[in-house]
């Protein structure tokens, strides 16, 4: 009992003495969200911590309790023997069980209102995700940014416009991943996944795979700016003027390690 208690101090103190913050501490440094719809995943994965908090903590508590309450008090003491206890058995199985329908009503309700398409975007960006690098289709513009291993592919956006994102691969699994928006999804041969999502902070942000996809799978990184309007339609020409315009072709399979052709409109 001494020993838990001066290893629960210990730890605030390290806590303390670190500085770190209550986000750090408690929500595991979740990034602060970059678009309007990432607040839900947020309150979502915070939710979630408190609940698991206080049910730790009242946990803790019992046991604890549990521990002072009925600790042995003499050498030749022993227990009182019993079994079975139904109430508390229908405790510990009905309370879990109302816990994890809760959590999962919650999941499902944001989950459905992320994933939600209403196409009424302001822009629309073909990602293609291929071995081992990114390409952006701006469909809107009819121009495309590419990148390669040793230069990260960029992704503009337009601050504060909805933007539907349609991801296609030509050759394997992978995942399109931006922690500061707090969301991810796959990018599937044969498929095209359709999410929407609206930056609503200027600044420049880390992308990258999340699916374990070949040999250079951890070079397969890409950057997202968002910046303003007026910003977003000079790098569009820029783009075109470097020859960037048309599409890449988001369908042919490619040889490995090749980037996908080009096509134009």
């Amino acid at each position: 009992m001494r020993a838990a208690a001066i290893g629960l101090g210990s730890l605030v103190v390290v806590l303390t003495a670190s500085g770190c913050t209550a986000n750090e501490v408690f929500f595991l440094d979740l990034p602060e969200p970059a678009t309007k719809e990432g607040a839900i995943t947020a309150n979502l994965w915070q939710g979630s911590w408190i609940a698991a908090w206080l049910v730790g903590a009242l946990t803790w508590g019992l046991m604890l309790w549990a521990a002072v309450a009925y600790r042995r008090r003499h050498k030749d003491d022993v227990p009182e023997q019993i079994k079975y206890n139904i109430p508390i058995e229908i405790l510990y199985t009905i309370v879990p069980l109302i816990m994890i329908l809760g959590l999962f009503w919650f999941t499902a309700k944001d989950q459905s209102e992320i994933l939600a398409v209403s196409n009424d975007q302001d822009q629309t960006v073909n990602v293609v995700g291929y071995r081992w690098n990114w390409g952006f289709n701006y469909l809107d513009e009819g121009a495309y940014a590419v990148g390669t291993p040793n230069d990260p592919a960029l992704l503009m956006l337009p601050v504060d416009e909805k933007v539907r994102f349609e991801l296609t691969s030509p050759d394997v699994i992978h995942s399109f991943w931006v922690p500061a928006f707090l969301f991810k999804m796959d990018v599937i041969p044969g498929k095209t996944n359709v999410f929407e999502l609206t930056p609503d902070k200027v600044g420049t942000y880390a992308g990258k795979c999340a699916e374990l996809c070949g040999a250079e799978h951890a070079r397969m990184l890409f950057r997202v700016k968002v910046v303003e309007r007026a910003e977003f339609d000079q790098y569009i020409a820029d783009l075109k003027a470097k020859g960037q315009s048309g599409l890449l072709d988001t369908g042919k399979s490619t040889d490995e390690g090749q980037m996908p052709d080009e096509r134009t409109t």
